[in-house]
């Protein structure tokens, strides 16, 4: 498992230089976009083409290779093998079967954008690509309201807009993104707003809706108490609603913390029945 440049070609390790040039096949997710990292560096070796498409299928030859003795390298296009990219089943395959799988560390596109982030302190949780579809990527950024550490996305350029609206909606404007275009190539640029600004930035320039995304979200702080106005608004709900439905719909309405939100209903639950 060898990782690769994310751009710039001076980020292959010597470790990585070393085995690319002595193993028997290379498995590439595109062998036209591989072929120019070795020409780069004068390795002549046998690539075989491994993508999202072809996984399972091009997992025979090479087991086939590898009962034979003969030494395997996996790359993709760009970073860590199965890491949002193809790999994770060829190496399920591969462990099955009994051969030995080793990482060759190197250039990995989450965290090198968690690094200039400023939110790893508290961890972080990668995430990587949400659902193409609006409905089910609200449903799953919802489900991560409450997280307590940074997230960590991979997003596409036809998509940033609509995810960064989505992030938006679901956790509100005071919280801060990283986002990192382009990381390691020529246009490359990273930057931190708060979500309520992140629709202005990309707006003030077309270019900016280009090329590859990392996006880094701050986790959620833990929150002392409920304003004046969450209370409000729990209190109503509650009664008319059942417990869980009216702490889910008083964070929709309020963006407070469904946790905080569900435990105080509790407390006003048991008030009312003592």
């Amino acid at each position: 498992m060898v990782a690769t440049p994310l751009g710039n070609l001076h980020d292959i390790t010597l470790r990585a230089l070393a085995v690319l040039g002595a193993v028997d096949v290379v498995a590439a997710e595109d062998t036209r976009h591989s072929q120019r990292l070795l020409d780069a560096y004068g390795l002549k070796v046998r690539m075989v083409a491994v993508h999202q498409h072809n996984e399972q299928a091009a997992a025979g030859p090479l087991l086939e290779l590898l009962a034979a003795g003969r030494q395997v390298a996996l790359i993709t296009d760009a970073g860590t093998p199965a890491v949002s990219d193809p790999g994770a089943r060829l190496v399920a395959r591969v462990r099955a079967a009994g051969h030995p799988v080793v990482p060759l560390p190197g250039p990995c596109a989450a965290v090198a954008a968690l690094s200039v982030s400023g939110f790893a302190e508290g961890g972080f949780r990668f995430v990587g690509f949400l659902p193409a579809r609006p409905g089910a990527r609200v449903a799953a950024l919802a489900a991560l309201r409450d997280e307590a550490a940074a997230l960590v996305f991979y997003e596409a350029p036809h998509r940033i807009v609509e995810c960064v609206a989505d992030l938006l909606a679901v956790f509100g404007g005071a919280r801060e993104l990283l986002i990192a275009r382009e990381l390691t190539k020529l246009h490359e640029q990273t930057v931190r707003l708060p979500l309520a600004e992140v629709g202005v930035w990309f707006a003030a320039d077309p270019n900016r809706v280009r090329g590859e995304f990392v996006l880094v979200l701050a986790g959620a702080q833990a929150e002392a108490g409920l304003s004046a106005e969450a209370e409000r608004v729990l209190g109503l709900l509650l009664a008319e609603l059942p417990l869980k439905s009216a702490a889910r719909l008083a964070a929709e309405i309020t963006g407070a913390g469904r946790k905080l939100l569900y435990a105080r209903a509790l407390e006003i639950r048991g008030e009312e029945d003592a």
